[in-house]
Order: C-alpha cells, then structure tokens, then sequence
C-alpha cells in the first residue's frame, strides 16, 4: 500500500484555507492526508471515487475555523457544496454532504447507494483514534502514515477543543458526533 503525501486535487483545494486555518493548517493538512490514505488502503477506488474522498477530506472540519465553531458540520456541507458549485461537480453534492455530514457517526452508515460514506467514516475514525480503531488496516500501514504525515499538533487541537465544549456542556456529547 502506497502513501500520498502531494495530491493535486487536495494541494489546490487546501491552498485556498491555507491563510483562514492559519496556525492550524499543517495540522489539518496532515490529517486530510491521513484519512485519505487510510480510505485508499481500506478499499481498491476508481479516480472518480478518489476526487470525491479527496474532496471530503478537504472540507469534513473546515467549519471549524470557517465559521469558528465545534458545531462545524452543517457548515462544513455548506463549504463543500459551494465548491461542487464552483467546480460543476453538483452531481456529486448528496454523496460528498452524506460523508461530511456522518464522518463522526458512532454506528455503520448502512445505504448501500452511498458505499464512500462508510468508507469515509471509517477512514477518519482511524485517524481520529489515533490508529486505536484499525477498521481492518495492518497497524503496521497506520503507523507507516503516521510517520509520512506528521500530525503537527493536530490531536492535541482537538482535545483542546473538546476540553472548552465539556467545561461549557458537561453531560452533552460534542454536536458533531451522531448515532
């Protein structure tokens, strides 16, 4: 199993975050690329099926620092569907919000028209985790991509994050998680 560290679809989309990240980017960066590879290993894909998990990749967190909330997902589907409308990929716009939108779902996304949705779930669960959830990938690969692409700060983010919406709402799970 191969590892991409330099993708083009990926490198023209994140250039355009790259300033509203900020301090974050080479986090977010690394974390893009991580659960793409893990989505790579976890299933043979056709090229359109990897511009749909690279476009995924790109915007599932954007939210965050675009509309700086821990409630990102409903703009992060809103960042991704404008950019399909830009690039007149709209036909892919149901697919790519379902994998925005239930990246952090607890169970099995189970509609069979949409296989990169569980895919995409589980490619970020694996990184999420820190590789603690394989989903079938050898520990071995995971830790090969974690040491191509540096987390950067990534997690340490996100439990900074998570901390700040506990301290605010102690007995409510974090928006972005779904059952």
């Amino acid at each position: 199993m191969s590892i991409e560290t330099n993708h083009p679809l990926i490198e023209e989309i994140l250039s355009e975050w790259k300033s509203r990240v900020g301090d974050d980017y080479p986090g977010y960066k690394g974390h893009v690329y991580r659960v793409f590879n893990f989505c790579l290993a976890l299933r043979s894909c056709t090229e359109e099926e990897k511009s749909k998990l690279a476009i995924a990749a790109c915007f599932h967190d954007i939210g965050i620092w675009s509309d700086h909330t821990m409630d990102y997902i409903p703009p992060s589907v809103a960042q991704a569907k404008q950019y399909l409308s830009r690039a007149g990929l709209q036909a892919w716009s149901d697919e790519i919000d379902l994998m925005v939108e239930f990246h952090h779902k607890v169970r099995t996304y189970g509609d069979e028209r949409y296989p990169l949705v569980e895919l995409f779930r589980k490619g970020d669960l694996i990184d999420f985790s820190l590789g603690f959830f394989t989903c079938g990938l050898p520990r071995r690969y995971i830790r090969q991509v974690k040491k191509a692409i540096p987390n950067s700060g990534f997690h340490k983010f996100l439990m900074q994050g998570a901390t700040d919406w506990f301290s605010e709402h102690p007995l409510s799970p974090p928006p972005f998680m779904k059952w």
